[in-house]
């Protein structure tokens, strides 16, 4: 159980992009097994607080938008997580092209426009074997968006679509 308030911030868990999200968490969590997470445009905390909740471990969130990550801070302190979860204000578009620390899973729920343009920045944080779950995707825009990360050597191992949205969740090979 989750309690949330998203305020302004994007991410009730209703959409069907968070919603595949949140199924690809709970999927790809291992019981027993150290898996981290990082949650890439973390509006209200929704995912990360799930994160945190499934067992991940470090979970990292961060959003561009400075009221979104009051929010989400708030939001996981209501859940008794907050101390589990390293919230910042960040640009994805000002990241570095590399990382020191990897994670097993990433999830991104952003436009296409913005997955592909920072496509670099995103997989230089996932491990060899980690998963990157991408939603926020219109219908008509996935296969652009299959085709860069499958490009870039990742493996489509989970598709849906729903409404005009669709998402994916992506390993490497």
């Amino acid at each position: 159980v989750i309690v949330l308030d998203p305020g302004l911030s994007f991410g009730t868990g209703r959409h069907p992009t968070t919603a595949f999200c949140l199924r690809q968490l709970v999927a790809g969590r291992l019981p027993g097994e150290a898996q981290s997470c990082l949650d890439i445009g973390t509006g209200s905390g929704i995912l990360a607080i799930s994160a945190a909740k499934l067992g991940y471990a470090p979970v990292d969130a961060f959003d561009f938008d400075p009221q979104a990550v009051s929010v989400a801070r708030a939001n996981a302190r209501r859940n008794g997580v907050v101390a589990k979860i390293r919230f910042r204000r960040q640009d994805l578009t000002k990241l570095p092209c590399r990382s020191a620390r990897k994670y097993s899973l990433i999830c991104a729920n952003l436009v296409s426009n913005l997955l592909l343009s920072e496509m670099k920045q995103i997989l230089a944080r996932l491990r060899r074997d980690g998963v990157l779950v991408v939603s926020g995707i219109l219908e008509g825009e996935f296969g652009a968006v299959q085709r860069a990360f499958a490009a870039a050597g990742l493996r489509l191992m989970a598709s849906r679509t729903e409404n005009e949205w669709r998402s994916g969740a992506f390993v490497r090979r």
